[in-house]
């Protein structure tokens, strides 16, 4: 079992639950962050004054998969996602030791 963690641009949210729900994911846990790459912010100008903007808002996306599922998931996500633009985001894999269904008790990959 394996947790995909994709870091993306906001707006591109729904796209990439379509292409997840499309291959067969079930469930995904999506989080609000801030954050910065290689575009290191920006600057913006409110009211006149201009200030930088150092974090960006991001979305976590966090997919929890069988070991089967992983080159699918990063597929479906990457496709998804990419604009062509910098600041596109990242995705990583990294295993999961233990699930845990809490309503049925059931673990492993059954657990997914």
């Amino acid at each position: 079992m394996k947790i995909v963690m994709a870091v993306i641009k906001p707006f591109k949210l729904d796209e990439v639950r379509d292409a997840l729900t499309a291959i067969g994911i079930q469930g995904l846990t999506v989080t609000e962050v801030k954050g910065y790459g290689r575009q290191k912010g920006h600057t913006e100008i409110y009211r006149g004054t201009e200030y930088a903007v150092n974090f960006l808002p991001k979305l976590k996306i966090e997919i929890a998969v069988g070991d089967d599922m992983v080159d699918k998931t990063i597929d479906a996500v990457s496709s998804a996602a990419k604009t062509g633009q910098i600041g596109d985001g990242k995705i990583f894999v990294y295993s999961i030791d233990q699930a845990v269904r809490i309503r049925t008790g059931e673990t492993g990959a059954d657990a997914l």
